[in-house]
């Protein structure tokens, strides 16, 4: 099984593109992860929001490939312990399918993202900058990986 993170916003600063490539590497063998970065949406004075909006979800669905088991990072999307997602993702592998992750731009997914997605994940109430998500959900994969091969890298 493969792993793809498809995210609106381009150039992460270098602390989050650093701790992305590490846990990335990490992550290698048990779930390779390909990064997949969307330019965002125009926004600003004189633009329309609805449409980068709009923009932004019809680039996602276009590198989204067919079969693939989409996952929306969503703060309405449920909520999953560092547990619940290992047992997610021994699912996920159980299926046999490949997964997305997606992460919107500054205004959320488009409702044809949303519509897409077979779950939506939420890191909790915190509002968290999508760059910094990258970071965390890297980090949540490579944690339950872990659980699953009963590694020591989880202390609950």
């Amino acid at each position: 099984m493969r792993a793809r993170l498809i995210a609106v916003g381009e150039r992460m600063p270098a602390w989050v593109a650093e701790g992305f490539a590490e846990y990335r590497k990490r992550l290698s063998h048990e779930l390779p992860l390909e990064l997949i970065e969307l330019k965002p949406g125009a926004r600003g004075k004189g633009r329309d929001d609805a449409r980068a909006i709009q923009d932004e979800g019809a680039a996602i669905l276009a590198a989204l490939p067919r079969g693939i088991h989409v996952v929306a990072l969503d703060g309405r999307g449920k909520t999953w312990s560092s547990e619940e997602l290992a047992g997610q993702l021994a699912k996920w592998r159980m299926s046999g399918r490949d997964l997305a992750f997606l992460i919107g731009g500054p205004d959320g997914h488009a409702p044809e993202v949303i519509a897409r997605a077979d779950q939506r994940w939420s890191l909790g109430p915190l509002t968290l900058p999508h760059m910094l998500v990258r970071l965390v959900l890297a980090e949540q994969l490579y944690r339950a990986t872990t659980l699953l091969a009963g590694h020591p890298y989880h202390r609950a």
